[in-house]
């Protein structure tokens, strides 16, 4: 008994089982997380290590390139590239994608342990980072304060940071821009001197004094009792009266020659929101959290936490993503129901009868439904752009088989069949053909659950779901579709006279297409010579326009988020840095006022302690804003034309080195700002920054290139003390002695630790600031000898002098680099890169330098060539199933013959539409391979049914059009309307799949247009062919038999004789 049969005698068991499938469905899709993007598997590893007091050079000499030579060993490795700046090393390994990162983590892990002890002894042992999306912030939020600003971060870590770090799900939550508590003893060096005493002594007894010491336990009667001894200060204020030393019989007090305060670190990030002082919070996820519920939870948290904070200090978002995920969810939630809806007109408008209607209406749910299932079974699935999108794909695909089945059972009823019986027969007319065109479809994207790269991270998930759409679509058509027919459809009776009205001018309309289609494919298989070159013109015109056409890895999205980075002069205080982010605050939020919502910015060194802050770049001279605007719907400006607005401002600021303004957040990457990145390899600095400044000049008049950016910072001046070791030897003292006694009065040494409500803060001992203020201060300060315990002036153990050295080298693949980022607006990426090569095949070179392109153009290029070669593997596969289906080599290549004018219809509406061509119409267009061979395939399908019948080939290929016209433009509308919302869609998130839906539109119009005529005629011409080699065959069989005829005598007596 056949699928169809069974489900039509059997009813109840068949919607028990879709029932089933629907509830599991739903049940699925109720636990499933709310995200932006699959669970990405992370590709990248960092290894950080420190040297302390060691310069750039130093370190990429003695920790970089031993580490590197080491670790570039380690397997699936795509890149290396580090930094080496003062007292840090910093390698990141990009790996290939698609590998384990734990397995590569204990790998790398490995490595370090066997080179880690050729390192210097005083470097720190490497620590490992795996990068994640879990490192990406779910939300930012921005604390304002007044007078509570001194205790901020306490306030903070004890009031907010504890209770939101108790939230299921979040990961970690830092503080970034509040100073965190310090008590500085700052003290006089000229009484220091008088007095005989160091910095080192007076650390040393506040260290002794400053303890809390257990004394052991004694008996006393019959009890037993503990002894301690409590000496740690309740008040930083009762340090002044430590007795430091002694001096002519007189006791000294710290506060004889030293300043005690209770501040906050000397050189601290500062954060500003809105124009207020204040800090910011970052909450991030664990791992697998679901982004919108953590979200969620942490926001209702606020307005709670509000409340136990002081009432100067106030509470405010900066970024939620959520907003974001959330808001590109409903997007496409949106288009997915703007998809059914114009579906189902399709189907009522082509089929007339309501009962029709409500089945395919009913077909889609659940073939949608039962993808659910799929993602509740699968590590890390969720609810996010990659599966949703999925789902508007699919709308007008699933819907397919079910319309060619019904098509076919409404033909059989109308003609007077009993309803079971003509679900049964219809279905099994089309059955082979139904199962044939999925297994098409499903040779389309299971490949794509191979795809390497970020596009194979990206489409795992859509091909899984494609593949378990449609073979949940195809069972339904062949059961579901079948049984509710049987029981639902009857033949029509007289139709209502409002009815009529309505219905009988579209069915008049759909009977002439009927006519005047024939009428045409009949001229046409009789001129196939004529038609056939008619479509090759078209098809070679079709490719000229693919020269207007640009390309690029992800077009730009609108996110309402724009970054920037601005760099004044090394070495600028960070005073200079503050009034120049007050001076442009302040002219943002007066011009974009209702439009920008959220301006923060953060100046100055971030503790080193803070890993988000230390991962972004930062120094006193270093401006860092994060913006977010209204959503898209709320205004009226592009997330584009704001930037681009604010690159103009910066132009006006010529005390700036650098200023990079940053669409979406980030640089590169899904939607990011896109970049065109040259990479200069080579070791000498002066001639990599030759080549770098002529590379930039060059590429500022670039059109479309909105600012150019070197990654090489301008050397660093510092201060050097070039100490004579054999003056330090005469005097019992060593080079590290020194530095350490200069290090000390300079930036302080780390006496103990004051301890209030379970908290720790530093106590230092240092030159107040005023006497370390300029390069005589340096030279005066004293270093006490061993020998005779005497002080000696810096100066009269060597020289301080001022040099100029690298803040950071990089390197690329073991060989020094300086990359040169080209920010580009308003044109493709593909021509600015093209630009660019171009330029640099004009420069003078020197032999040894490189300059190689590199960040989104090489993914994009790999995405590229993954993706082409995936095509050619589809329709490879596609071919063999069509193959399989018709026992025929000649059917499938006759059917293939539409996928090139697909394509024409690609880069006709990629140049109409001014859309350039990336991944996401690249997808498209593999897409298409499935979907346009499917009309092929009903047509031949037909054609062959009609030649058994005895109908002469070019008379098959005309009725077979005529009778299948109204399932191919069927199936064509549903599958277009199903994308129109995609291609016109305007919400948050819209850029990403608007090529997608103008792709598949313009190619499947195309196609559909030229395989309605051009198949029947090579249909006709193969078979012509056919008949004339039949012909041919059989006359001269007929020679041979007349030949035998005639001479039949004479043969026979050769043989008797």
């Amino acid at each position: 008994m056949s699928l169809y049969e069974g489900a039509v005698k059997r009813p109840i068991m068949t919607s028990l089982c879709f029932l089933a499938v629907a509830i599991f469905g739903l049940f699925s899709l109720s636990k499933l997380p709310v995200d932006l993007y699959p669970d990405i598997e992370t590709n990248t590893i960092m290894v950080m290590t420190s040297y302390q007091g060691a310069s750039a050079s130093d370190i990429e000499n003695n920790v970089t390139r031993p580490l590197e030579n080491t670790l570039n060993s380690v397997e699936n490795l795509k890149h290396i590239t580090s930094k080496s700046s003062e007292g840090v090393s910093v390698i990141t390994l990009e790996f290939e994608f698609g590998h384990d990162i734990d397995v590569l983590t204990n790998d790398v892990r490995d490595k370090l342990d066997m080179v880690t002890s050729a390192l210097p002894d005083e470097v720190n042992t490497p620590i490992i980072f795996k990068f994640s999306t879990d490192m990406i912030p779910i939300l930012m939020l921005s604390v304002q304060a007044e007078d509570s600003r001194p205790a901020l971060y306490k306030i903070l870590d004890d009031a907010v940071v504890n209770p939101l770090a108790r939230v299921p799900g979040v990961g970690s939550v830092s503080i970034v821009g509040a100073p965190k508590r310090e008590i500085n003893i700052y003290c006089d060096p000229n009484k220091l001197d008088a007095y005989n005493l160091s910095i080192e002594t007076i650390s040393g007894i506040i260290g002794s004094e400053n303890r809390n010491m257990p004394g052991g336990t004694f008996d006393m009667g019959s009890d037993t009792y503990s002894l301690r001894v409590e000496g740690e200060f309740d008040d930083p204020k009762e340090m002044e009266n430590i007795i430091v030393g002694s001096h002519n019989g007189a006791a000294i007090y710290l506060r004889d020659v030293a300043t005690v305060q209770d501040g906050v670190q000397e050189r601290a990030q500062r954060t500003f929101n809105n124009g207020h002082e204040g800090a910011m919070i970052i909450v991030q996820k664990q791992s697998g959290g679901n982004s919108v519920d953590i979200s969620n939870r942490v926001m209702a948290m606020l307005p709670q936490l509000q409340k136990t904070l002081p009432s100067d200090v106030k509470l405010g978002i900066i970024v939620n993503t959520s907003d974001n995920i959330l808001n590109t969810i409903n997007s496409l939630a949106e288009t997915i129901m703007y998809a059914m809806l114009f579906v189902v007109i399709v189907v009522f408008f082509f089929l007339g009868r309501w009962r029709a209607t409500v089945i395919i209406c009913i077909t889609i749910p659940m073939s949608l439904i039962g993808s659910f299932i799929y993602l509740g079974i699968v590590d890390g699935g969720s609810i996010n752009i990659i599966s949703l999108s999925c789902l508007s794909i699919a709308i007008g695909s699933v819907v397919d088989d079910a319309i060619v089945v019904l098509e076919n059972i409404t033909t059989h009823i109308e003609r007077g069949a009993e309803p079971k019986q003509a679900a049964v027969l219809a279905t099994n007319e089309v059955a082979i053909s139904v199962i044939a065109s999925t297994l098409t479809m499903i040779a389309v994207f299971f490949p794509l659950t191979m795809v390497t790269g970020m596009a194979g991270v990206l489409f795992k998930q859509l091909g899984w779901m494609m593949c378990v759409i449609m073979t949940v679509s195809t069972v339904s058509a062949l059961s579901f579709t079948p049984m509710m027919c049987a029981y639902f459809l009857k033949l029509q009776k007289k139709p209502s006279k409002i009815f009529l009205a309505f219905y009988k001018p579209i069915e008049r309309s759909l009977d002439k297409l009927d006519d005047w289609y024939k009428a045409r494919l009949d001229w046409a298989v009789r001129h196939r010579k004529t038609v056939f070159a008619g479509c090759v013109a078209f098809f070679v015109l079709s490719c000229l326009a693919a020269g207007s056409i640009g390309t690029e890895f992800f077009p730009s999205a609108d996110n309402a988020r724009i970054g920037a980075t601005l760099k004044l002069p090394i070495g600028a205080r960070v005073e200079r840095a503050q009034e120049l982010a007050a001076e442009l605050t302040d002219k943002w939020m007066t011009r974009y006022q209702g439009v920008l919502k959220v301006c923060n910015y953060r100046v100055g060194q971030a503790d080193s302690d803070n890993t988000f802050a230390s991962m972004q770049s930062n120094g006193s001279h270093i401006i860092s804003f994060n913006m977010t605007l209204v959503s898209v719907e709320e205004r009226t400006i592009s997330l584009e034309q704001v930037c681009n607005e604010m690159r103009e401002d910066l132009k006006m600021y010529p005390e700036l080195d650098e200023g990079q303004i940053l669409l979406g957040g980030g640089g590169g990457g899904m939607g990011g700002q896109s970049t065109a990145d040259f990479e200069i390899y080579g070791y000498d600095f002066n001639v990599t920054d030759r080549i770098a400044a002529e590379l930039q000049r060059k590429l500022t008049n670039v059109e479309g290139v909105r600012e150019v950016n070197i990654s090489r910072e301008d050397y660093q001046p510092e201060y050097q003390v070039d100490f004579d070791r054999e003056k330090l030897a005469l005097h019992g003292l060593n080079l590290s002695t020194a530095a350490t006694y200069l290090r000390n009065r300079v930036n302080g040494a780390l006496a103990s630790y004051y301890r209030e409500d379970g908290d720790e803060y530093d106590i230092k001992v240092r030159y107040a600031p005023e006497s370390r203020t300029s390069v005589e201060d340096l030279e005066n300060i004293l270093i006490y000898s061993p020998v005779n315990g005497k002080g000696v002036r810096v100066k009269d153990l060597g020289k301080v002098v001022e040099r100029a050295n690298p803040p950071t080298i990089e390197r690329k693949d073991r060989e020094r680099v300086v990359t040169v980022s080209a920010v580009i607006s308003g044109a493709p990426l593909g021509d600015v890169v093209a630009a660019g090569e171009a330029i640099i095949d004009q420069m003078d070179i020197p032999a040894g330098y490189i300059v190689q392109i590199a960040g989104s153009y090489e993914d994009q290029q790999e995405s590229f060539a993954d993706l082409a070669t995936l095509g050619l593997l589809i329709i490879v596969l596609v071919f063999i199933v069509m193959a399989a289906q018709f026992e025929s080599m000649t059917y499938p290549f006759i059917i293939m013959f539409s996928i090139p004018f697909a394509f024409s219809g690609i880069l006709m509406a990629l140049a109409m539409t001014g859309t350039t061509l990336n991944v996401m119409s690249m997808l498209g267009g593999i897409m298409l391979i499935g979907i346009v061979v499917k009309n092929g395939i009903v047509l031949i399908d037909y054609t062959m049914l009609c030649r058994e019948r005895g109908m002469s080939a070019l008379h098959s290929a005309v009725v077979a059009g005529r009778s299948r016209l109204r399932p191919v433009l069927m199936t064509t509308c549903t599958t277009i309307l199903g994308m129109v919302p995609m291609a016109i869609s305007q919400g948050e998130g819209a850029e990403m799949w608007r090529p997608l839906g103008v792709s598949v539109i313009g190619g499947l119009t195309v196609s559909t247009i030229l395989t309605l005529i051009l198949v029947p005629v090579l249909y006709c011409a193969f078979a012509g062919t056919g008949i004339k080699r039949t012909r041919k065959a059989l006359k001269h069989q007929r020679m041979l038999n007349d030949y035998y005829q005639s001479h039949k005598d004479k043969m026979t007596k050769a043989k008797k004789h």
